[in-house]
């Protein structure tokens, strides 16, 4: 299936492996089949494409050829994620979304893993 496995989720996932933590990759049984689930911590991560998931960076410009399609398309996917974002947290989950734009600054990503790992939110 295409969106798994990619370079920004491998980064995510790299950085969490480092810091000791162990995880489950792409949840089925879960609302959004998160990319990352951390079941002893209750917590998921979603590493989204900013393109596709429409982030607010420059990544996410949309296309100006055939607007009403992709409008439709990628405003789509926006609800759908919030939406699964909601049920997650209905059940108990606390779910930080990493977009590919932030999987550039190593540094400032891996302080901000530590930071959703440690905080009990």
């Amino acid at each position: 299936m295409a969106g798994r496995n990619t370079k920004p989720e491998i980064i995510v996932r790299r950085l969490l492996h480092r810091e000791g933590y162990r995880f489950r990759l792409h949840g089925k049984k879960l609302p959004g089949s998160p990319d990352i689930i951390l079941p002893r911590h209750k917590k998921t991560i979603f590493v989204h494409g900013c393109f596709w998931h429409g982030h607010t960076c420059k990544r996410a410009k949309r296309p100006t050829t055939n607007v009403d399609f992709w409008n439709k398309k990628l405003d789509e996917t926006v609800k759908r994620d919030r939406r699964n974002r909601r049920n997650l947290k209905i059940l108990g989950w606390k779910v930080l979304v990493v977009w590919q734009c932030q999987t550039q600054d190593i540094q400032k990503l891996q302080e901000r893993l530590r930071i959703f790992m440690t905080v009990a939110h």
